[in-house]
């Protein structure tokens, strides 16, 4: 259930929304957390809902000190009415016995919130690729069909690579495809969602591998940014997005020199 931070309700119609999905290397947050800090987005809300782990923390975006102590929860809604852009930022696990609740959960509310179009953040194991996926850049998007008869064209003026169907059964028969997204946590099923339920998504995801995921996270933001034109592009060099605060701690907090 998603819950507001002020008294009234915020409007979502016609307004872009992002959300990660939970994946390999943790790409979809990070990109998330690019885009809150850069746009310096406003919290409108949370969700409260038992899909997800619990969690409480600081806010991982705060500049002025007395902002740090703000209260941050699992799964929170932020906001730049100038570019009617809305982002959804989770950062816990979906509960395994709950994935086709909060599958519903997403579903529901993007519906009836009005959003224009849903684009979901992610990323596969790259070690997973199969011939066709190792050549060119490790980018990949998928579009539900309703979003196809809007956006096909524009993708592919930008060279954007969609995801490939591999044989159901390699080495054996090619003659049946599907699409497969190791790692991807709940990627495929909620594309799968979507395109029943008639709603305007794009999938954009990496290949990537676990570790210092930092690079695929701007490398993802920049080729979403490539799309929908969320920062101004420079015309040498690339758009400089604002790391937030709190990836200062991604990789704890240093070895302590005492040890040598």
């Amino acid at each position: 259930m998603f819950i507001a931070s002020g008294d009234v309700a915020p409007s979502f119609k016609g307004f872009t929304l992002i959300m990660p999905a939970v994946s390999v290397g943790n790409v979809g947050q990070l990109a998330v957390d690019l885009l809150i800090s850069t746009l310096n987005m406003a919290r409108v809300g949370h969700f409260h809902t038992d899909c997800l782990i619990p969690m409480a923390g600081n806010n991982p975006y705060a500049t002025p000190a007395e902002e740090a102590a703000q209260l941050c929860t699992s799964a929170e809604v932020y906001s730049h009415r100038a570019s009617k852009l809305a982002v959804l930022q989770i950062r816990t696990p979906i509960i395994q016995t709950k994935v086709r609740s909060f599958r519903k959960l997403m579903v529901s509310w993007i519906k009836s919130s009005g959003f224009l179009r849903s684009v979901l953040l992610s990323s596969s194991q790259a070690y997973h690729r199969d011939d066709q996926q190792l050549h060119g850049t490790p980018l990949r998007h998928l579009l539900t069909p309703s979003l196809q008869k809007e956006e096909a064209q524009r993708v592919e003026e930008l060279g954007w690579r969609e995801m490939e169907r591999i044989s159901a059964f390699p080495g054996i028969s090619d003659s049946e495809q599907r699409l497969y997204i190791p790692g991807g946590g709940v990627t495929k099923a909620l594309y799968t969602d979507c395109c029943t339920e008639d709603i305007s998504m794009a999938v954009v995801l990496i290949f990537c591998s676990e570790g210092d995921n930092i690079p695929d996270a701007f490398a993802l933001v920049n080729h979403l940014n490539d799309w929908l034109h969320l920062l101004e592009k420079p015309t040498q060099g690339s758009v400089q997005w604002r790391v937030p605060p709190s990836w200062r701690l991604l990789f704890g907090s240093g070895i302590p020199p005492l040890l040598f």
